[in-house]
C-alpha cells in the first residue's frame, strides 16, 4: 500500500534528513570535509544530470570514465575530479575508489552485443570488491524494474545480476528500480516520441498492451539524491515508479497529445517478434537497432512497482511524484518549471533534468532539418548586412522569383498569409516585423536576422540570414531549420528538398554578388 502523508510526516518529521530538501545535501564530516562521491557513468544520460546536482548539493565528485575528453566538453567538467580508465579494469578501479564515501553505479551496457551480460558482471564484481577494499560506506545503484515469476529479457537479466552482485557484496547497497524514464535525452522516452511522431498508424507489436509505471527523470534524480543519505545499514533492493500506471500504447497517445498530434491509431500484431520489432524501430527512427533490441524485449511483459516500500526509506517529493503527462510537457519545453528545477537543487544547471545535455547522443532529441550554406567574400560585414536588412518586400528574395511566388500563392490557397503583407521599411528591420511570409524573431545588428515562418506548414520553420567577419572580407551564411510535425512534416521536408537545392543556393549566391557590387559602388 501507499505511504499516507501523515505516516510520511511521523516518519520523517521535520528535523530528520528527509522532512525537507535538506535531505538531498550533503554531510560533511567532524572535520568539515564534504563526502566523496564516485560516479560511473557520468557521461550517461543519468549521470550527466546527477553529477551537476550533487555538487550543488556539497559533495566532491569523481567520475571515472574511458575518456576524459567526452567529460572536458561537459559544462561541470572543471568542478569535478576525472579518473581515466575503464570501469572493467582494477588498477582503474582501485585508483578511482581511493577516498570515496558513496559510489554511483549507472554503468548499463546497452550495445545488445553477446558479451554485454559478461561485461556488466566483470564491472559489477571489479566494483564490488574495491569499494570493500576501500572501506566504501555506500553503493547507489539505478536497476531495471522488472516482474517477477517471469523468464526476462537478457538486458533485465544483466541488470538484475548486477543488482544481486552488489546487494552480496560487503558494503550496503541501496538498488532503485526504475522502468521507462521520461526526459528528452532518454532512450526509453526517444522511442516513444519518434514512433508517435513518425507514425499515425501504427502496426505494433503485443506489448504496446502491457502495463507500464513510468517516471519522470527529475524523480529519479530526486531518488539518487536522497539515496546517499539513508541508514548505513540499509542493503536492499526498492522499486521506484511515478504516480501513474498506463499501457504503452496510452504512454504514445499522451505523448501525441501533448506534442500536439492526432490521436494515433494502434493495431497489436503477434507476428512482430522482439527481433523484428527492434528492426522495425530502428527502420522508422532514429534509435540505433543495438539499443532498440534490449529496449523492445524489456516491454514484452507488464512492468509495475509491486509494492512502495520507498516510502519507508524515502519519501516521495515535498511536490509530489510527477505524472506522466506532466513529464512528458517538461521533456517537450511546454511548461513553467516551478518545482524541483526552481530549487538550489538545479542552480548549478542551466535547464531542467528533462532538458537535452551536449552528452546526449545526436538522435536522443527532437527531429531537426537543416539546410546551411556559407560563401565567403570579400565585401566587409556592413555591406553584407545591407543586404541582409532588405530581403524579402519590393527588393524579393534574391533568387527563384517565381518559386517564391508560388509557394506564397500555396500558402494563400491554404488560408495563410501568403506574401502580400511586404514588409515594413526597405531597409530597416526590428523584432516583431512581418516580412512576407516570415516575422522577425531577433536581430543582431550587423549579425544576424532570424525569421520564423507564419505559412502553413506540418512544423515550425525558422530562416536565418548572418555575416561573420574574416581576414579577407566577410563571411555571408544562411540556415533554414525546421521542426517537422509528425509524418506529414518529414514528407514536406523531403518534398521540398529539390526546391531548396535552387533558393537556398540562388539567395546565397545572388546576396553575396549584390554586396559586393554595393562595396564597389
Amino acid at each position: 500500500m501507499t505511504t499516507t502523508p501523515d505516516e510520511i510526516h511521523e516518519r520523517f518529521p521535520p528535523s530528520s534528513p528527509f522532512g525537507s530538501e535538506d535531505g538531498l545535501r550533503a554531510v560533511p564530516a567532524e572535520d568539515g570535509t564534504p563526502p566523496l562521491v564516485l560516479v560511473l557513468g557520468a557521461t550517461g544520460y543519468i549521470g550527466g544530470r546527477l553529477v551537476p546536482r550533487l555538487l550543488t548539493g556539497g559533495y566532491r565528485v569523481r567520475a571515472l570514465s574511458r575518456s576524459a575528453g567526452r567529460i572536458a566538453a561537459l559544462p561541470w567538467a572543471d568542478d569535478v575530479e576525472v579518473v581515466e580508465g575503464d570501469a572493467a579494469d582494477p588498477d582503474a578501479m582501485d585508483r578511482a575508489m581511493d577516498g570515496v564515501d558513496v559510489v554511483y553505479f549507472l554503468v548499463h551496457s546497452m550495445s545488445g552485443g553477446q558479451d554485454y551480460g559478461k561485461l556488466d558482471r566483470a564491472i559489477a564484481l571489479n566494483v564490488a570488491k574495491q569499494a570493500a577494499a576501500h572501506g566504501v560506506g555506500r553503493i547507489v545503484y539505478l536497476g531495471g524494474l522488472h516482474p517477477e515469476g517471469v523468464e526476462l529479457s537478457a538486458h533485465l537479466t544483466s541488470r538484475t545480476e548486477v543488482g544481486d552482485i552488489l546487494l552480496a557484496s560487503a558494503t550496503p547497497t541501496v538498488v532503485l528500480q526504475a522502468g521507462v524514464v521520461i526526459g528528452s535525452g532518454s532512450a526509453s522516452f526517444e522511442m516513444i516520441r519518434h514512433l508517435t511522431e513518425v507514425l499515425p498508424y501504427m502496426p505494433a507489436p503485443r506489448w504496446v498492451r502491457n502495463f507500464i509505471q513510468p517516471i519522470a527523470v527529475r524523480d529519479v534524480l530526486y531518488y539518487l539524491l536522497a539515496a546517499a543519505r539513508i541508514d548505513e545499514q540499509v542493503n536492499r533492493a526498492v522499486d521506484v515508479g511515478g504516480p501513474d500506471v498506463l499501457r504503452y500504447s496510452e504512454m504514445m497517445n499522451g505523448y501525441a497529445a501533448e506534442a500536439g498530434l492526432n490521436q494515433r491509431h494502434i493495431t497489436a500484431l503477434p507476428v512482430l517478434t522482439p527481433t523484428l520489432a527492434s528492426h522495425w524501430v530502428g527502420l522508422v527512427t532514429p534509435v540505433p537497432r543495438q539499443i532498440a533490441r534490449p529496449l523492445v524485449e524489456s516491454l514484452l511483459h507488464s512492468c509495475v512497482m509491486k509494492d512502495h516500500a520507498i516510502d519507508a526509506l524515502i519519501p516521495p517529493p515535498v511536490e509530489g511524484l510527477t505524472g506522466y503527462r506532466e513529464a512528458v510537457r517538461l521533456a517537450l519545453g511546454r511548461i513553467e518549471l516551478d518545482r524541483v528545477e526552481t530549487s538550489w537543487v538545479d542552480a548549478r544547471v542551466t535547464g531542467a533534468p528533462s532538458d537535452p545535455m551536449p552528452s546526449d547522443p545526436e538522435w536522443a532529441r527532437r527531429t531537426v532539418f537543416k539546410d546551411v550554406r556559407r560563401k565567403a567574400t570579400t565585401a566587409g560585414t556592413d555591406a553584407v548586412w545591407r543586404v541582409i536588412t532588405q530581403v524579402g518586400g519590393a527588393t524579393g528574395w534574391y533568387s527563384a522569383s517565381v518559386l517564391w511566388a508560388t509557394r506564397g500563392v500555396l500558402d494563400r490557397l491554404a488560408g495563410g498569409v501568403g506574401l502580400r503583407r511586404g514588409r515594413r521599411a526597405r531597409s530597416q528591420v526590428r523584432v516583431g516585423d512581418a516580412i512576407d511570409v516570415w516575422r522577425v524573431e531577433k536581430v543582431e545588428p550587423g549579425r544576424l536576422l532570424r525569421l520564423r515562418a507564419e505559412m502553413r506548414v506540418p512544423g515550425d520553420a525558422w530562416l536565418e540570414l548572418g555575416v561573420d567577419p574574416t581576414p579577407n572580407g566577410s563571411e555571408y551564411w544562411q540556415r533554414a531549420i525546421f521542426f517537422p510535425r509528425g509524418l506529414l512534416g518529414r514528407l514536406y521536408w523531403l518534398a521540398m528538398l529539390p526546391f531548396h537545392g535552387l533558393i537556398f543556393s540562388g539567395m546565397v549566391n545572388q546576396m553575396v554578388a549584390t554586396a559586393e557590387q554595393d562595396a564597389a559602388s
